[in-house]
């Protein structure tokens, strides 16, 4: 099946729809419909600053970071239809950090996806990880499934049988029986909404792709029965409660009384979004998953004019969401990023190359109303996605300066979210110092402005530095650059444009990006009034998958893993080419080192001491292949530098400044990734870890 000729707006639409969805319901996850009527009264619209705790509009939570995680299991494994449960749990394993992100962590047996994630690290591969023969009928059917489903419909656009097929491969992870089947009815209405707009031909089509015997088959008879006799929505709506509710079915969250609730918004909003928001919302129970899944379909079914139709869900979130992963690097992220990666793991599957608007910036603006994260930081400026002003896309960001201003958007965790609320924010900077920072702009009348970056300091607070600046003349694009000036190893907060003129100025931002390994030195900042004290948004910049790394230590990094093996990394995987050196001390450990290129927990290349006096060069990708190694007597206690590369697909690897091993890798290479400390099963110390490119 061909791809839709709006494929890409219709997947933005989807994302964002995902994501506004999600914002929406979070700050009343399971609130009853009696509570939520009682206290906030029927949701028309984020309902944050009503609330006494003021909770941030965008956070991390599970519903996104899993849907847009999870997916990756496509292209970490060549975008095959033939994609396998096992294949998808071990993306799991190398993109969740045990206890720290993306699930809820409630325990074996008590929460679902904690039960499956032990399943899987405990060597039980999908589908078995999530069987009810494995876990029991109540937890595989509780309601995870489903509030990560979305994206194997959007890379499936207009192919329900195929997005069947993945939902119910990925859903098998950590669930069974029913909640497949609910997450698959969404896959399905999801996939055939972007090349149909019945509604009742999307259920229809939905439903005769599960069991007739199933109960979310008869339960969906049920409601749009109900549905065309009744059209109060909150009488309906408590013959649900009355039949299909948490009682009936047990757990803490199960599927069923929450995918009659989308049932209930799709069929009573009326192809309204901010109808259905209200409906789905107002109904209680798992909000945020339940708005989340149907603001998804209703973005592919009506497109971003569907979500613009009414009040402004768009302009508060600015695209921005959360991604909180062991892959940091692509933590902090946007919603039209996030569409290009669904957009081109569905292009692959159609066997069309990928695309990368603007040959390939990050910030590109090229899908109408996206502001990927930028603000303005004034009254003085506004903010505007236009059509033109671009030489090799269709839309820029128009900033119009009515004085001295700044835009910015954010490269690494702000201030106000270091104590995200619920789910913790785990991320790595998406720039750093040494990079060659690059604008394309320009102007409608004469102005001077530059780019400027904001990074911590000792102290845990923001500093700016700003780069050159430059002029721009009427009608005539710019290319800039700046490389990133050094910042004490600190991580890099937010990037932007700044304007220093009295007079009105419109700068037309047509890309923002930046290229190039890191120069710089990742070591504990000097700073904080007492030992006790130290700065810590250093090590925030880290991805922390150890069992322990405590910020009193005397060492900057003194790096203990019980069991297993744990790693912290810091980076992207846009660092290609580059090298890692660190003076290591081994103090009691099985193996340790250091590693280039990961990817997540599981996947990179080490070169690690070995506790039977060997060194080896491994690649860490669905188990550990060895690449080299050497016999290697080392001591506890005593310093050993080490020094790793990555070029290409050549493969070096340095012990006291002898190299020791060049290994040529092109069998499912890692071609780009973090920098990381690694150690199994016991401590190892080191005071800072240097990363630059190859010289």
């Amino acid at each position: 099946m061909s791809l839709p000729p709006d494929y890409e707006e219709r997947v933005y639409a989807g994302v964002l729809g995902k994501i506004i969805g999600v914002y929406v319901g979070r700050p009343f996850e399971q609130w009853k419909y009696e509570r939520i009527m009682e206290e906030l009264g029927e949701i028309t619209y984020y309902v944050n600053d009503k609330l006494p705790w003021n909770p941030p509009l965008v956070v991390t939570d599970d519903d996104i970071s899993g849907t847009f995680t999870f997916l990756r299991a496509l292209p970490d494994y060549d975008n095959s239809r033939a994609l396998t449960p096992a294949q998808i749990g071990q993306s799991w394993l190398n993109y969740i950090i045990e206890e720290r992100t993306i699930l809820w962590w409630g325990g074996f047996g008590n929460s679902t996806e904690h039960t499956a994630y032990l399943r899987l690290k405990n060597g039980i591969t999908a589908p078995a990880s999530g069987s009810m023969a494995m876990n029991g009928k109540i937890i595989a059917e509780q309601i995870g499934s489903q509030i990560f489903i979305d994206g194997w419909a959007m890379v499936a656009p207009g192919d329900p049988q195929l997005a069947v097929d993945l939902a119910g491969r990925a859903a098998s992870v950590s669930h069974d029986g029913e909640a497949i089947f609910g997450a698959q009815v969404v896959a399905a209405m999801e996939s055939l909404a972007f090349v149909e707009s019945d509604v009742d031909k999307l259920i229809d089509c939905a439903i005769s792709l599960i069991p007739k015997d199933s109960v979310i088959y008869r339960m969906i008879g049920d409601i749009r029965e109900w549905h065309a006799a009744e059209p109060d929505w909150h009488k309906t709506r408590g013959r649900i409660a009355g039949l299909y509710n948490y009682e009936n079915y047990g757990g803490n969250c199960h599927m069923v009384p929450n995918h009659a609730l989308i049932i209930l918004g799709l069929l009573y909003g009326h192809d309204d979004f901010k109808e259905a928001m209200k409906v789905v919302n107002t109904a209680g129970w798992d909000t945020d998953c339940n708005s989340g899944n149907l603001g998804c379909l209703l973005g592919i079914k009506n497109g971003l004019a569907g979500l613009d139709a009414g009040p402004d869900w768009r302009g508060p979130v600015a695209d921005r969401l959360f991604l909180a992963a062991a892959d940091g690097g692509r933590s902090i992220t946007d919603a039209l990023i996030e569409t290009y990666h669904v957009v081109n793991a569905g292009r692959a599957l159609q066997q069309e190359a990928s695309i990368a608007p603007k040959n390939g910036a990050r910030f590109h603006f090229d899908l109408p109303g996206s502001l990927q994260g930028f603000r303005a930081e004034s009254e003085s400026v506004t903010l505007a996605n236009v059509p033109g002003h671009s030489q090799e896309g269709q839309r820029a960001l128009a900033i119009q300066f009515d004085g001295p201003g700044r835009a910015s958007t954010p490269t690494f965790i702000l201030p106000s979210e270091l104590d995200m609320p619920g789910y913790s924010l785990v991320a790595s900077p998406t720039i750093y110092p040494g990079q060659l920072l690059r604008a394309e702009l320009s102007a409608a009348e004469h102005t001077q402005v530059h780019l400027f970056v904001r990074a911590y300091n000792e102290k845990d607070e923001l500093i700016q530095i700003d780069g050159p600046q430059f002029n721009l003349e009427p009608g005539e694009f710019v290319s800039e650059t700046w490389i990133v000036p050094p910042t004490g190893g600190q991580p890099v907060a937010e990037v932007g444009l700044a304007y220093a003129g009295q007079e009105p100025a419109t700068v037309y931002l047509d890309t923002l990006g930046w290229e190039g390994a890191p120069d710089i030195t990742l070591t504990r900042p000097g700073g904080g009034e007492h030992p006790w004290d130290p700065p810590l948004v250093w090590r925030r910049a880290w991805v922390d998958g150890l069992d322990l790394w405590e910020p009193w230590w005397q060492e900057s990094y003194r790096l203990i893993q019980n069991s297993g093996r744990g790693l912290i990394t810091q980076g992207t995987r846009e660092w290609a080419d580059y090298e890692v050196a660190a003076t290591v001390i081994p103090v009691l450990m099985s193996k340790g080192g250091i590693g280039v290129r990961a990817q997540g927990m599981r996947r990179y290349y080490a070169l690690l001491l070995c506790d039977d006096n060997k060194v080896r060069l491994i690649k860490a990708l669905d188990g550990d292949q060895i690449l080299a190694e050497a016999d290697f007597e080392w001591q506890v206690n005593q310093s050993y530098g080490l020094r790793l590369q990555g070029e290409g697909s050549l493969i070096r690897a340095w012990v006291d400044d002898k190299l020791l091993f060049t290994v040529r890798d092109e069998e499912r290479p890692l071609t780009g990734g973090a920098a990381a400390f690694i150690v199994e099963e016991g401590h190892m110390m080191s005071e800072a870890m240097r990363v630059r490119p190859i010289r």
